[in-house]
């Protein structure tokens, strides 16, 4: 009798300790960096000069950490490239690396710095993490050496990665990641030879992370949320705007909301790059969001998140199966939307019902404007095919517009700027995948908090009159099964004859607008 009410006791205890350090909310921070860069070369500089460039921006990221402990926060993420910039070959990126150890070692830097030989950033930022009670969440490159038992060993015999790194409150380090997708001109990186996928538990709630262009492709950043059931993103980035559909804070808030996660998004801070935009979203609306092209400062934001948000189901071709597609005779039209074709209608009334398609997609669209402007033109838009250029991979997308110019084929050039209001829309399309991404993006490159969300049917729509005129109200789908439907990047001979071309194209596209 009295063993089993001392294991009644015990067990009770047990809960109340657990429930006890377990948090239903928690305050993260993210900071947009404006990056100290080093000066661009082809060969290495000495290990001093790397630490010296390596340190001035720490002392930056070191005052943002400290505010964000400071005003309670229990995590804060800093951008990719945040501690050394860009502008690397392989060459001249090896003086930047450490040697990251896998955290399974069980390893404070701060309190054992040479365990794993000389690695000065990763004793600063356990420090940091230990000294002002927050995980910090950083972007680092790591080295590990390999020989000719590897076949696949480079011929400078390393291998290196663009790495995440976590550090816990205590100093720990407790995750590590290698970035799987590396954007055009990161060759001085080596892919891991199988995709990483990292979590780690906190007092509130479960993590995942990946980095920038990682969140385009199914692993690691699908598997974390449906495989791994993470209820938080952490996403250093360093990410350039490409307007209607890829800006930052427009494109990682509708990821938050269509995975249905919570998505902690930093990037760096460099707008001559079209670098800005950082936010911390919720499933149900951005709490936080910064994007600014008119300064040259960093910033620091903070909001509150629940530590377990829900994830509401949707079927994202229901409603829209139902809608019958009317003819539209030969009032269709083409345009390029970032290098895809997609069809087009114009929307020629303040009030209306539209339905444009393209090979397995159907886009349907009732909306109504404050006004019908006569200098103003918007389109509704279908995209059902593979995007080939930085990257290849299938998408489906459904977009409401503002073209840039009258001229109908100007539909899907790079806007900011709008000025008619709608007072209402409802967006749907007939996906043929369960990952879609809802985006509302407003005049002046601003998100629109609590002013539309997603039914369980599939409909994107307004919940009131929006607060700004409308740049594009979109749904980004994504059918990762096609992506390797006609898949060439094993092709190595093909992708040496296209990567000049495609850089060029690339550059030429971000810089016309």
């Amino acid at each position: 009798m009295i063993t089993s009410q001392l294991r009644t006791y015990v067990a009770i205890s047990v809960f109340c300790v657990l429930k006890a350090s377990s948090l239903d909310t928690f305050t993260a921070a993210v900071y947009e960096h404006a990056v100290i860069l080093p000066n661009a070369t082809l060969t290495a500089v000495p290990r001093q000069e790397a630490l010296a460039l390596m340190n001035r921006n720490l002392d930056l990221l070191e005052g943002a950490i400290i505010s964000a402990a400071k005003q309670g926060a229990h995590i804060i993420v800093t951008p990719e490239d945040g501690i050394y910039g860009w502008n690397f070959n392989r060459e001249s990126i090896y003086p930047y690396l450490e040697d990251i150890p896998d955290p399974q070692v069980t390893w404070i830097p701060c309190n054992h710095p040479n365990r794993f030989g000389h690695n000065p950033l990763q004793e600063r930022l356990s420090c940091l993490a230990k000294d002002n009670s927050i995980y910090i969440v950083a972007n680092i490159g790591d080295k590990k050496p390999c020989n000719a038992s590897d076949p696949q060993c480079p011929s400078d015999g390393r291998y290196q990665y663009n790495t995440d790194v976590v550090f816990d409150s205590q100093g720990k380090l407790v995750a590590r990641y290698h970035k799987q997708n590396l954007f055009l001109g990161e060759g001085q990186f080596n892919i891991p030879k199988e995709p990483e996928v990292v979590t780690f538990s906190t007092p509130f709630g479960r993590f995942g992370m990946f980095t920038c262009f990682d969140i385009l492709f199914h692993d690691p950043a699908v598997t974390l949320v449906k495989d791994f059931h993470v209820d938080t993103i952490l996403f250093p980035t360093a990410w350039m705007n490409v307007l209607p559909h890829l800006s930052a804070i427009e494109f990682h808030s509708a990821w938050a909301m269509g995975m249905g996660v919570n998505f902690l998004a930093s990037n760096l801070h460099h707008p001559a790059k079209k670098m800005t935009g950082s936010g911390i979203y919720a499933p149900d609306s951005p709490r936080a969001f910064h994007y600014d092209m008119k300064t040259k400062e960093g910033k620091l934001l903070l909001a509150q998140l629940a530590s377990h948000p829900h994830h509401p189901v949707v079927n994202w071709t229901s409603y829209a199966s139902g809608i019958e597609a009317l003819s539209t005779g030969n009032q269709e039209f083409k345009s390029i939307v970032f290098f895809d074709e997609f069809t087009f209608l114009e929307l020629k009334g303040v009030t209306g019902n539209y339905t444009v398609c393209q090979n397995d997609l159907c886009c349907h669209l009732s909306y109504k404007m404050s006004e019908k402007r006569l200098d103003e033109v918007y389109a509704l838009g279908t995209f059902d095919g593979l995007h080939t250029v930085e990257g290849r991979y299938h998408l489906q997308i459904c977009t409401l517009l503002k073209c840039k110019t009258m001229d109908l084929h100007s539909c899907g050039d790079s806007v900011e700027t709008a000025s008619t209001r709608f007072e209402m829309f409802s967006l749907s399309g007939t996906f043929g995948t369960q990952y879609v991404f809802p985006e509302v993006l407003l005049s002046e490159i601003q998100l629109a908090p609590g002013e539309f969300q997603v039914s369980s049917d599939g409909r994107l729509f307004s919940l009131k009159p929006l607060s700004g005129p409308v740049l594009t109200v979109t749904l980004f789908g994504r059918l990762y099964e096609k992506d390797q439907a006609s898949n060439i990047s094993s092709d190595l001979v093909a992708q040496a004859l296209s990567v000049m071309v495609i850089v060029i194209t690339t550059i030429v596209y971000l810089l016309s607008w």
